[in-house]
C-alpha cells in the first residue's frame, strides 16, 4: 500500500518531526492545524472565526495536495483554548462543510503551542476514489 506526505512549510513540521497529511490507501490524517499566517506568525490574533477559517483553509490544501478535497473528510477534532467561543468556531466549521458535515469533537484544552492560537484543528478522511 502506497504511503504520501503533504508538507505546508511551517517552521513546526521540522521543529517537531512531522507532516501536515499523511495518505495510505484511501485514509487520509491531516495533522493538527493551527492558524499560520502566509509568511508565519498567528493568523487574525484574538479573532476565534477568522482562526477558524484559515485551520480549514490549510487543510484544504493539504487534502488537495493528497488527491482528494473537503468532501471526503468524515471526522474534525477542534481543540480551543476558550470554549465559550464555540459559536464563532463552530460558525467557520458550519460554513465551511455546508452539505457535508463531518463527525466533530470540540474541546477547550489549556494552550496551544502560540499564546496568540485560539484553535487547532485535526482531520481524518476517506477518499472514495480507490
Amino acid at each position: 500500500m502506497q504511503k504520501k506526505r503533504a508538507f505546508s512549510g511551517a517552521s513546526w513540521e521540522s521543529k517537531v518531526g512531522y507532516c501536515r497529511g499523511v495518505r495510505v490507501g484511501n485514509h487520509i490524517y491531516i495533522s493538527g492545524t493551527a492558524p499560520i499566517a502566509e509568511g508565519g506568525g498567528v493568523f487574525a490574533p484574538e479573532d476565534a472565526y477568522g482562526q477558524a477559517k484559515r485551520c480549514l483553509e490549510i487543510i484544504q490544501k493539504a487534502l488537495q495536495d493528497l488527491g482528494t478535497n473537503i468532501n471526503s473528510v468524515v471526522r474534525t477534532r477542534m481543540f480551543v483554548t476558550d470554549i465559550s467561543r464555540w459559536a464563532e468556531f463552530g460558525k467557520a466549521h458550519q460554513e465551511f462543510f455546508g452539505e457535508n458535515p463531518p463527525a466533530t469533537t470540540m474541546v477547550e484544552v489549556k494552550s496551544l503551542i502560540d499564546p496568540a492560537m485560539l484553535i487547532e484543528i485535526e482531520v481524518d478522511a476517506v477518499c472514495l476514489d480507490v
